[in-house]
């Protein structure tokens, strides 16, 4: 098995390469806070559509907020104007931004009927654009999130990685599907060995990732540098720092007791409530409900029972004897 090395982003190192993704709607500041406290190499903010950050939304700025525990910051721009992509970029490196990550891999219907996201794989010149000015505009390193290509018709990749390698992209992640499949199929890691083979800069292997094998086995497929772990983290906060220590040879720490999950996920409800408020906040805290009681004792009941409350206060009761029963209670997936 082939252990990760250090790598380095410009100035900025990273000492163990397992990364967590850029996930809109998941991945705020206080999901990635607690992630980091497990463990992760580097964490990157959600997407920040260029043109709301020249804005300064609340929205953005809330996107583009990072705690001190997650320096250096990653922070994940999208956009189909040049100009404009590199306005936002110099906006994030004065906010104290280590590295400005642009992304040409984003699926979602919204992003690339806008030009921007995986859309750009479809415009290879404007994508160059795109790179070109954001390069230029800023002091700190630049990296790259793409797929494989639009369709298995024009799996591109390599090539878009050699023309921004030769733009002074310092860094490659490509997850393993194209455009056309969203999220279906499988990720394909030993395609992405084409990408590593067309340049020097660092690649980072993503897709699929949701287990320390699927880890091993993705860097091992790939030939990448490090990897990226997504959907893979969703109620598991846990997981990087077990593929961390598994891909530098250490022994895999076990998932945290009962007792500590439930430490965990009462904070990350409190953490959400702080950030957003206890309207947006309640609903935006039921995914991470779902996805942290998944499989546990009575979870799809607690699950239902959950997501038709409002009041902060009775959902933190309600989450507090959900997990009082699973001392006792037999093990079995819900």
């Amino acid at each position: 098995m082939r252990l990760i090395q250090p790598l380095d982003i410009g100035p900025v190192r990273i000492d163990m390469p397992v990364i967590l993704a850029p996930m809109t709607g998941v991945t705020d500041r206080p999901f990635r806070t607690l992630v980091k406290r497990y463990g992760a190499g580097l964490t990157v903010t959600e997407m920040i559509a260029s043109e709301a950050m020249i804005r300064e939304t609340r929205q953005s700025l809330q996107k583009a907020a990072w705690d001190p525990c997650e320096e250096p910051v990653s922070m994940q721009l999208a956009g189909c104007d040049p100009a404009r992509m590199a306005e936002a970029a110099k906006l994030n490196e004065g906010m104290g931004a280590a590295i400005i990550d642009i992304n040409m891999g984003c699926p979602v219907k919204k992003v690339v009927n806008g030009h921007a996201g995986s859309a750009l794989m479809r415009e290879v010149p404007l994508a160059a654009r795109i790179i070109e000015a954001t390069v230029k505009a800023v002091k700190v390193p630049v990296t790259l999130k793409m797929r494989m290509g639009w369709d298995h018709d024009s799996l591109n990749a390599p090539e878009l990685a050699r023309i921004a390698e030769d733009l002074g992209i310092q860094l490659i992640t490509v997850h393993g599907r194209t455009r056309c499949q969203l999220y279906s199929g499988t990720a394909d890691w030993k395609f992405i060995a084409n990408v590593k083979n067309a340049v020097k800069v660092p690649v980072i292997v993503n897709g699929d990732i949701c287990s320390t094998d699927d880890a091993r086995t993705a860097l091992d497929q790939s030939g990448a540098d490090g990897v990226m772990i997504g959907r893979g983290a969703y109620g598991r906060p846990w997981l990087i720092a077990q593929a961390m220590a598994s891909l530098t040879g250490r022994p895999v720490p076990a998932d945290p007791a009962i007792a500590e999950q439930y430490a965990l996920v009462r904070e990350h409800y409190q953490l959400i409530l702080d950030l957003y408020g206890p309207v947006i906040g309640v609903n935006l805290a039921r995914k991470h409900l779902g996805w942290y009681t998944k499989g546990l004792f009575d979870s799809a009941a607690f699950r239902g029972a959950v997501n038709q409350v409002a009041e902060p206060a009775v959902v933190l009761d309600m989450i507090e004897q959900f997990y009082a029963g699973q001392h006792a209670a037999p093990a079995m997936a819900a």
